[in-house]
């Protein structure tokens, strides 16, 4: 039972007679059976980094169980990643790089934090995979997801005329409260979601055991990655878990090639060994080096500001397939 993860379904099914009836069952799912690789190895080297029971901001009790329960949440509500194929005919790939690049934009301007971004464009992935929408809405809907994410994370959010306002006021303050309903509608209410964000501030905390006192750098380099992948589309194929953990990875590669980016500490608390984060690892150091020289640069200019350390212009050479 080293290397898997028992978890309590409740099954709902229909019986023979047609009533509705709830099983019961325990189900023991192998690691290498579904993405989002869970899993309760025992690591006997790995560095305990709930052991500080002093602040209470930490959850220390609860923090193991609080994530097992995350990377259970982030399987559920994906948005599929041949929407733009399947669902779209008049917005392209392309389109959405554009509107998450200004968005980007948009965050700075307004000082959102970061989890705001990425709870958009979540939000505008999840309404496109479920509705059809000709071009000239497609901005309307990227400001009214940043308007329910403010809402949702922010102490102050923006107010809607602001929103009007960073368009030119392209749209009224009445079509965006209407879009909000239907994006809402379209949620059945239900915001809470986990992204990249949620599991890289935890994967950073295991990362920076391995330093004598933390890198800012490490952090500001992960968090400049993981931005990354929101304006790619082909970033829909993977969970956030593994965009997260494979930020954490490149971004240890980045800075230090003499040792291995990853560790017993790392693999414990992430549930991925090295070989999971193979293929989005690759994937996401071809954005780092703008291999498809992709000119949307509202996150690099972003993070070659000082305050970020200028990160944005640090290279990596190429991962090694002995390193997986």
């Amino acid at each position: 039972m080293s290397k898997v993860k028992t978890l309590i379904l409740f099954l709902l099914s229909c019986n023979s007679s047609g009533e509705m009836t709830f099983l019961f069952d325990l189900i023991t799912v192998e690691k290498d059976n579904f993405s989002g690789k869970l899993m309760t190895s025992c690591y006997p080297d790995h560095v305990d980094i709930d052991s500080d029971h002093t602040d209470p901001q930490l959850c220390s009790l609860y923090a193991a169980d609080i994530y097992s329960n995350l990377q259970v949440a982030e399987l559920n509500r994906r948005p599929f990643p041949n929407f733009m194929e399947t669902v779209q005919r008049d917005i392209t790939q392309a389109m959405r790089g554009i509107l998450v690049d200004w968005l980007v934009e948009v965050s700075e301007e307004y000082k959102l934090v970061p989890d705001t971004l990425y709870m958009t464009v979540y939000l505008i992935d999840w309404f496109l995979c479920q509705n059809y929408i000709e071009r000239q809405r497609l901005q309307l809907l990227g400001i009214t997801c940043m308007l329910i994410a403010s809402k949702y994370e922010e102490i102050c959010a923006p107010r809607v005329e602001e929103f009007c306002f960073i368009t030119d006021n392209t749209y009224s303050r009445e079509e965006v409260l209407k879009m909000e309903s239907q994006v809402l509608k379209c949620l059945g209410f239900q915001l809470f979601v986990p992204t990249t964000k949620t599991f890289l501030r935890r994967f950073l905390r295991a990362a920076q055991v391995s330093y004598k006192s933390p890198s800012l750098e490490l952090e500001y380099l992960a968090n400049f990655l993981a931005e990354l992948s929101l304006v790619d589309y082909g970033f829909l194929k993977f969970i956030p878990s593994i965009i997260a953990a494979s930020a954490v990875f490149l971004a240890r590669w980045t800075m230090d090639q003499s040792s291995h980016p990853w560790n017993a500490t790392l693999e414990h608390y992430t549930s991925y060994k090295a070989s999971d984060l193979k293929v989005s690892a690759f994937a996401l150091q071809d954005l780092q080096l703008n291999t498809n020289g992709c000119p949307l640069n509202a996150i690099r200019m972003k993070y070659r500001q000082e305050k970020f350390k200028y990160v944005a212009a640090l290279s990596s050479p190429k991962l090694l397939e002995t390193l997986f």
